[in-house]
């Protein structure tokens, strides 16, 4: 089973570039969640025929966004759940905080099948003067660590998406000039490792110790064809899936978004 995730930045845009649809029949994954996907289904265009497609749409127009593509032969989810459930987001008091509420903007998606759950999440990002790392550390990062512990316990999940947050001094190129800078807090590093401290595994980190493999880059400097880039996409599991997962990549030449897809092999 290939499952792949890709912050796509548009998926109109994309599409318009012609450059889904080939993705899409280059790779044929099983399931792939998108992320900041800025439309609703009836906007996409896309035409996939061997696809079943589920969204989250933000509130806000063109913007935010999730969704899960998952071949027919699938058959249909068990249940789809959109965003963060009611209870935890009251007990995390997740609310607008003057950018929006996050639990309306499409940030989650979950799919149920038989002997797991797919997710895919698009973290708020902390802004470049960090005025949401109140928002990231106390309450949307925690409320979805919850969240994701409670799928657990009835089985496996594989959640994956732009998590916002490079990891450690290996998932960005210059981690000493952007110490302490968005997207490489401490506060921010912290929610990643409580999600290992949890025990669901980095997949990519699985196979691949070293550093230079990034899945977003900025579009200033030319810095994609210098590999002066972030890895801040991710696919997690379960540590009960472990022993099913046989490759995690990362592909940088499939251009269309400002990050790349990955992919697990399970």
């Amino acid at each position: 089973m290939k499952i792949m995730s890709w912050n796509v930045n548009g998926i109109r845009a994309v599409h318009k570039k012609g450059l889904f649809a080939p993705f899409i029949k280059k790779y044929q994954p099983d399931i792939i969640c998108l992320q900041e996907t800025k439309a609703e289904q009836r906007q996409s265009l896309i035409d996939l025929p061997d696809y079943e497609e589920y969204w989250n749409s933000a509130e806000k127009k063109g913007y935010s966004g999730t969704a899960i593509f998952f071949q027919k032969s699938f058959g249909k989810p068990i249940s789809v759940t959109l965003d963060l459930p009611e209870n935890i987001a009251k007990k995390y008091n997740l609310k607008d905080d003057g950018y929006g509420n996050p639990n309306t903007e499409g940030r989650v998606i979950a799919a149920e099948f038989k002997n797991f759950y797919v997710v895919s999440v698009y973290t708020p990002n902390a802004k470049d003067d960090l005025s949401r790392i109140p928002l990231r550390y106390k309450q949307w990062d925690p409320a979805f660590l919850e969240y994701i512990k409670k799928l657990d316990k009835k089985k496996p999940v594989i959640f994956c998406g732009d998590l916002n947050v490079a990891h450690t001094e290996n998932d960005l190129a210059r981690p000493k000039e952007n110490f302490g800078k968005k997207g490489f807090t401490t506060e921010e590093r912290e929610g990643i490792q409580k999600i290992i401290d949890a025990g669901f595994l980095d997949t990519f980190r699985i196979f691949t110790k070293s550093n230079g493999y990034y899945t977003w880059w900025s579009h200033f400097a030319n810095a994609r064809a210098r590999n002066i880039g972030w890895r801040i996409d991710y696919i997690f599991v379960s540590k009960k899936l472990k022993g099913k997962v046989k490759d995690a990549k990362i592909l940088p030449e499939v251009l269309g978004s400002d990050h790349c897809p990955i992919l697990v092999e399970i």
